[in-house]
């Protein structure tokens, strides 16, 4: 990757480029999993301090720079975790960070509404997931991965990364379909 190579040379301007291009979907996983804003903006200053003092580690022979940058940022996560225990948040905070799909605009107000209840016990559901299901959905959904490469991230064979999906997937349905909001759950997850 050219940014990382300008950076390795010693090119101050390749290190803001670096930030400025990665930073964002650090913070989304970060936010996705620890679901909490200012501990999600921690995360991603300790990962970029990690990164800058240690890109001469990388190799790009191992994987690519977003898998290795996605490791550190899981790790970094998971020390968050840690260190105290994190506040849950409503998913409504998740969502005006950019996780909402834009309703159609000819949507009918019941059920923008439907919509929204939906979301909110998505929320609540999404709390409910142990931190290793949490991590694999943000992986999946927040960060598009394919199995491959969330398990090189997580550390895990690729059938443990699908295998952590289709439990958070059960889980989630079981407190929808609980709800009776099953039908848009499937259009939230896909």
């Amino acid at each position: 990757m050219a940014l990382v190579k300008r950076s390795l040379n010693g090119d101050q301007i390749a290190y803001t480029d670096l930030y400025e291009a990665f930073a964002p979907d650090v913070y989304r996983l970060a936010y996705s999993v620890l679901l909490h804003k200012q501990d999600a903006e921690d995360v991603v200053q300790e990962v970029f301090v990690y990164v800058f003092r240690n890109l001469a580690r990388y190799d790009p022979n191992r994987g690519a720079f977003r898998t290795w940058l996605y490791t550190i940022t899981i790790s970094r996560c998971r020390n968050a975790r840690r260190r105290k225990r994190l506040p849950m948040v409503a998913l409504s905070e998740m969502l005006a960070n950019g996780m909402d799909p834009p309703a159609p605009e000819s949507e009918n107000p019941e059920l923008s509404s439907m919509r929204s209840a939906a979301h909110q016990l998505l929320g609540e559901a999404l709390k409910s997931l142990s931190p290793r299901l949490r991590e694999a959905i943000a992986l999946r959904y927040g960060q598009g991965l394919i199995y491959r490469e969330m398990a090189d991230v997580l550390n895990v064979p690729p059938k443990t990364a699908e295998s952590r999906v289709r439990l958070a997937h059960q889980a989630l349905r079981k407190v929808m379909d609980e709800a009776n909001v099953a039908p848009l759950l499937e259009e939230v997850l896909g």
